[in-house]
């Protein structure tokens, strides 16, 4: 698509907004409709549903949408679409994922489900109630909350995108960079193919910056530019007992338990103090530069308040900020399980125990060396590592038996905060706001940016859209509309740098 070179007019963001004040209605019905489309990433063909809707509303705003498909079916496809621009000296890729996370409907809070957004007066957690009066054409309060699944992470990233570009060729204006809109299906779970896509369509994709629109604003509410991110890999671990289960009476004090055993394990890679025991885990680390180290001071303002609304008393390094803790790699427990609990619990020894780890990486860490030095550890506490189930053979032979099974994984990315180009992006996104931006040099969470940085040679950025406190990945999901409706401005001044 084609567009004429227009300057941005001096009050471009109250254009932005008396667009949007207009058309709040039709807005909010279609990401109502979006919003209630399943979307857990390994589910195709509603993925596929998804990506068709989007394919629509780019159609819906003049924009030529296309699928970018992988080498197989079972690839989800990206969305794409592209704006150029006579006389424009930058070409910005605009990035956001619409595939979301599993849900398990029965931890939702009463009255709510994944796949059927609902306004709330708040959080749920904090007394929000579902507002059943509300219909369309009725007033739409900016602090009531949407709830639904991929409300904040990440269709936001896509509602905000399409809609900035929208309000700013309907109130008059254009963007003054090529625009190039690619908005992935995989992300979470790894971005298995993303570099096969960006391969395959590497022509289409090329752009000096890529600006991500992913994960949460700082905790105060500020508007928020972040120049890196941790790369991720999931470890699973499943330790082997008895072929069947034992009464825990008659066989307790003989035979082995796998889930106090695997436990012991979780319990030796980590002190009391936070500090991961796994040989050379720290080793690679990059230290935040003095620049960054002071973004990080500047911007680590907000734990006692977070502390007070977790309801805890202390982190789990007193002394350290949230902030600060994002320059170190993580290993982290998601979750464990063996036998029944609570009302369900029985007697017995179990046969196996189950549990995954969370391994964070930072820059100059690397994920196949950080895993290989979970699996030493594991070795080293008499542990035989399989990556199967056991055979007989192996039961006689070896007394602890462990599957250890390792997820695609990928590493950290972080751009120079004093890039011109990176300065650019923090003046945008200051013009649409009265407070300090707030800059991270990364974010506590992952994507897989190194991919991007990687393939095609550009400079990637993240410029958050939405509430802190919004539960991605969990229950009760859900977005502040007032975040809705500001990163429309945000990204409207972001398609407009000089």
């Amino acid at each position: 698509m084609l567009l004429a070179l227009v300057a941005p007019a001096q009050n471009l963001q109250e254009k932005v907004r008396a667009h949007r004040l207009a058309h709040e209605q039709e807005l909010m019905k279609e990401y109502l409709e979006f919003l209630a489309l399943p979307n857990v990433s390994r589910d195709h063909a509603n993925v596929r549903r998804n990506a068709e809707f989007i394919a629509g509303m780019m159609r819906r705003r003049g924009l030529a949408a296309e699928l970018l498909e992988g080498r197989t079916r079972e690839t989800n496809p990206a969305v794409f679409a592209e704006v150029r621009v006579p006389g424009a000296t930058r070409t910005v890729v605009f990035y956001a994922h619409y595939d979301g996370q599993p849900v398990n409907p029965k931890q939702w809070a009463a009255g709510l489900e994944p796949f059927q957004p609902v306004f709330l007066t708040a959080p749920v957690e904090r007394g929000g109630q579902i507002i059943t009066s509300w219909k369309p054409g009725d007033a739409i309060n900016p602090d009531w909350r949407i709830s639904g699944r991929a409300s904040a992470d990440d269709k936001a990233g896509v509602f905000a995108i399409l809609n900035a570009y929208d309000a700013l060729v309907r109130s008059g204006a254009a963007p003054t960079v090529n625009v190039k809109f690619f908005f992935e299906g995989e992300e979470e779970i790894g971005s298995t193919h993303l570099g096969e896509l960006l391969q395959l369509h590497r022509a289409k994709l090329q752009g000096d910056l890529w600006i991500i629109c992913d994960g949460p604003r700082h905790v105060s509410g500020r508007k928020m530019v972040v120049f890196g991110v941790r790369g991720d890999v999931n470890v699973a671990l499943t330790a082997y007992g008895a072929r069947r289960p034992l009464h825990s009476g008659n066989y307790g004090n003989w035979a082995p338990n796998p889930a106090l055993r695997l436990v012991t394990l979780i319990a030796s890679m980590k002190d009391d103090n936070g500090r991961v025991l796994v040989k050379g885990f720290y080793d690679d680390y990059a230290q935040f530069s003095e620049t960054e180290k002071l973004a990080v001071k500047e911007a680590s303002f907000t734990d006692a308040e977070l502390l007070r609304e977790l309801g805890l008393k202390e982190s789990e390094v007193p002394g350290r900020s949230l902030l600060e803790g994002f320059e170190l790699p993580t290993l982290n427990l998601n979750g464990i399980s063996s036998a029944n609990v609570g009302r369900e619990a029985a007697n017995v020894i179990p046969t196996v125990a189950r549990a995954t780890l969370d391994l964070r990486q930072v820059l100059g860490t690397d994920w196949q060396r950080q895993v290989g030095r979970v699996v030493d550890h594991i070795k080293a506490r008499g542990w035989h590592v399989i990556d199967h189930e056991p055979t007989d053979e192996e039961r006689a032979q070896f007394a602890k038996l462990i599957k250890v099974e390792v997820g695609d994984g990928y590493n950290a990315q972080r751009t120079p905060m004093n890039l011109p180009l990176a300065q650019a992006v923090v003046a945008a996104v200051q013009s649409t706001t009265s407070e300090p931006v707030i800059k991270l040099p990364t974010a506590g969470g992952s994507l897989p940016l190194i991919i991007i940085e990687q393939e095609l040679g550009a400079k990637v950025i993240t410029v958050p859209a939405v509430n802190y406190d919004n539960n991605q990945h969990a229950e009760n999901e859900n977005v502040l509309v007032r975040s809705l409706w500001d990163s429309i401005e945000t990204f409207a001044a972001l398609m407009t740098m000089p």
